[in-house]
């Protein structure tokens, strides 16, 4: 790979960046990563590849940014509170907000609501492959047609389809498939009341064609009582017990929020699956950047306290080594369960 980037961090510690069409690679004393860009694998390593570092100061590996806050849908347990009325960020503040992110980033995870909101949106993912970073966006499935699925296609790494109504889900995920896309999940937020939806998922991930041929792994999120989602209660130990004892015993692909970490490991014969298991990583890797360029730990911790604008910043010290970044990186570092996994530390999401 050839040579692309010589960075430091905040206190001086010296990485390098090294990337080709198909792998990216950072290497630095302490940090140390590899991406391949063309399947999403992902590996990160310290001093030595036994080592696991327990934050990056060169800065997040990650961004989950949000472009738009405008969706029909207006979900039941939407922790956002969306409605068709709200905001996008265009092609203009989007740049500004993504040149001042460092070079350690590897992916971009985009945050929308009606994929038709964002009139930016292919120009935003545009910007990003140009740039050499991976988009990724979560739609809910809803006024697709052949323009959304070909530009989903051509820029995006993986795309995942909210779990509201099956057919609309499955039909994405096979029309998206039919364009060549590898990386198809479905998310599906997990709560007592979406129990029975989650379950029959994994079934007709068993017997659905749409699913056989294109599904790559159906991911469930982790409830939090926010905005909407305040409403519903968290799915009993025993019940989550036996979603994940289903879909292993049939071998479905599955995975899950880092909110769902220490639960998910808690569950039998999972502990195998401990190496792969990555617990909350909100501004240790990771970064939120909200519709208006404002930065939080994570989506969920919007409305917890200032954010911080990333928009005419440097990064560095202002955002990634800011003092709310870092009394909430102290959070999550020193909260951990019996299993060495960081727990969130605005809600208690153990069952």
């Amino acid at each position: 790979m050839r040579e692309k980037h010589t960075i430091k961090d905040y206190y001086g510690e010296t990485a390098i960046i090294r990337e080709n069409s198909r792998m990216k690679a950072l290497r630095s004393r302490v940090y140390n990563y590899n991406f391949n860009k063309l399947d999403g694998k992902f590996a990160r390593y310290g001093c030595t590849v036994m080592d696991d570092p327990e934050w990056s100061s060169f800065g997040p590996e990650i961004a989950d940014i949000e472009i738009s806050t405008v969706c029909n849908q207006g979900c039941e347990f939407c922790y956002k509170s969306n409605t068709a009325i709200g905001k996008n960020m265009d092609l203009y503040t989007f740049a500004k907000v993504f040149d001042n992110l460092p070079k350690t980033v590897t992916q971009i995870a985009f945050g929308i609501g009606s994929i038709d909101a964002n009139v930016d949106m292919f120009e935003i993912f545009s910007y990003c492959r140009m740039n050499e970073v991976i988009p990724n966006v979560t739609i809910n499935g809803f006024y697709m047609n052949d323009y959304f699925r070909e530009g989903l296609a051509a820029y995006c790494g993986a795309v995942a389809i909210s779990l509201y109504d099956y057919n609309v889900c499955y039909n994405e995920i096979f029309n998206l498939g039919e364009r060549g896309m590898k990386q198809l999940n479905i998310h599906a937020m997990l709560s007592e009341e979406t129990y029975d939806r989650c379950m029959q998922v994994l079934k007709d991930a068993k017997t659905d064609e749409r699913l056989k041929k294109y599904l790559n792994a159906i991911v469930f999120l982790w409830l939090k009582p926010k905005g909407r989602g305040e409403k519903l209660h968290q799915v009993s130990r025993e019940k989550y017990n036996a979603l994940v004892h289903y879909a292993l015993v049939n071998n479905i692909r599955i995975g899950f929020d880092s909110c769902s970490a220490s639960n998910f490991l808690k569950c039998e014969n999972t502990a195998q699956f401990k190496e792969y298991v990555e617990p909350c990583e909100s501004t240790l890797f990771s970064i939120y950047i909200n519709v208006d360029g404002i930065a939080y730990p994570c989506s969920f911790a919007e409305g917890f306290g200032e954010g911080v604008s990333v928009i005419e910043k440097d990064f560095l010290p202002d955002v990634w080594m800011s003092k709310e970044f870092m009394d909430f990186r102290d959070l999550v570092i020193g909260n951990k369960d019996e299993n060495g996994c960081r727990m969130c530390p605005l809600y208690d999401l153990e069952v």
